[in-house]
């Protein structure tokens, strides 16, 4: 049974679909949730630093009011302060603070899983000397494992930044993260170039901002964007890869990653995010998928030919149009059977030993593949263009994609 305020809080406008049904016990704990009514949130504060100081200096003392209750991660970039709330002292909050704009709960996101350079038109532009040299690709994800094909001849890994255990040298205790790394950039040194990815001598920057499971917290994935585009100039980051996502149950300018995501997108980065893996339903697209702005990625199914007249879109790939009625996906990539890295004895690696080519590499599919491959096509155009603005690159690459006939919310029909 659930108490009155717990029910009184689910009923005000301040506080975000996904938070209002756990508040009222519709849908089961998030796994990061505590068990004792104690809600992790993201508070979102009125634009402006006044507004987030005074915010972030109210819901201290609720804090230090309250049993139980604690800060956590502070976004000022974003207005964003984390922490975990009894029902009663988001009451409080909503009812006392003036500066509060909405209160988010700390949801949830996770990985996207369910012949390709060839597919996306990548060694086409390999035969013109575009392979991402000079070009960085940050990838969010559960981590990079240092194989050969990332740091042999160069290391090609030139940053990690670790938002799960805090360690400083290159890991994956998943395997996703490496996949995607080598979906972007790996160069095949191990296989005779034959599993390299579009972009064989991009940079990789590893942001790990989900766990071993594969799972990570809206805080943890917006304080990786955040970091991003903090050390944008660092490391000159141009493009991020998101594999990863989570259902949209609000609207996209009340969704707080769409938000940051838009906001590295105006900072001057290319943004590719996974449709998600709901399909074949429509209105399936994941957040930050959602967003306009950022380029959305579906997945293609190659049918495991060279013949491009079989290709169509994988089963699981989601649908659009979004929450909001647009239409998304932006485009398709392959995404079925993608042969990259694996990281050894790593929690996929472990789990799919029958998809384990040989020492080195691992096929695996989901929009989570087809993302970064769109992603090291970017990082060809921005080799042959270093000028290109995110919006011209995103025409470009809409412009230059193939139109496989498909109806629209598969892939765009004006490609």
């Amino acid at each position: 049974m659930f108490s009155y305020s717990t029910r009184n809080v689910a009923r005000l406008s301040l506080i975000d679909s996904h938070l209002r049904q756990e508040l009222v016990g519709a849908r089961k704990p998030q796994s990061h949730a505590l068990s004792s009514g104690i809600f992790p949130v993201m508070v979102q504060f009125q634009p402006g630093t006044s507004c987030f100081n005074n915010g972030v200096n109210h819901l201290k003392s609720i804090v230090n009011n309250y049993a139980h209750c604690k800060m956590n991660q502070s976004l000022p970039r974003f207005s964003l302060q984390g922490g975990n709330l009894t029902a009663t002292a988001l009451e409080d909050l909503c009812a006392n603070c003036g500066d509060v704009k909405k209160i988010y709960l700390d949801r949830e996101f996770s990985v996207l899983l369910d012949t390709a350079t060839e597919t996306t038109r990548a060694i086409e532009l390999q035969e013109e000397d575009a392979t991402g040299e000079g070009v960085t690709v940050a990838v969010l994800d559960t981590g990079v494992h240092p194989s050969p094909d990332l740091m042999e001849p160069e290391e090609r890994i030139i940053a990690f930044k670790d938002f799960i255990d805090d360690q400083e040298e290159p890991y994956d205790d998943n395997g996703h993260g490496t996949h995607c790394a080598g979906d972007v950039a790996g160069n095949g040194q191990q296989s005779d170039g034959e599993y390299a990815g579009p972009a064989p001598n991009a940079n990789i920057v590893g942001v790990k901002v989900l766990d071993m499971m594969g799972a990570g917290s809206l805080s943890n994935i917006i304080a990786g964007v955040d970091w991003c585009m903090e050390n944008q100039e660092a490391y000159d980051i141009q493009i991020l890869s998101l594999s990863l996502g989570s259902p949209a149950m609000d609207p996209e300018d009340d969704d707080p990653l769409v938000q940051t995501v838009n906001q590295a997108w105006d900072a001057g980065m290319v943004v590719c995010a996974a449709a998600g893996n709901e399909g074949p339903s429509e209105e399936t697209i994941a957040s930050p998928g959602i967003s306009q702005k950022i380029i959305t990625v579906g997945a293609l199914d190659e049918q495991g030919t060279p013949d491009r007249s079989d290709d169509d879109v994988a089963e699981f790939s989601s649908r659009g149009p979004t929450i909001d009625g647009h239409t998304k996906p932006d485009m398709l990539a392959p995404g079925v059977d993608i042969v990259s890295l694996r990281a050894p004895d790593a929690f996929l690696d472990q789990m799919s030993k029958d998809d384990q080519l040989d020492d080195t590499y691992i096929a695996m599919s989901g929009t989570s593949m087809a993302t970064p491959i769109c992603a090291g096509v970017c990082a060809q155009l921005l080799e042959k263009n270093p000028e290109l603005e995110p919006d011209e690159l995103k025409k470009q690459l809409r412009e230059g994609a193939e139109d496989l006939g498909l109806e629209a919310n598969i892939q765009e029909k004006d490609q």
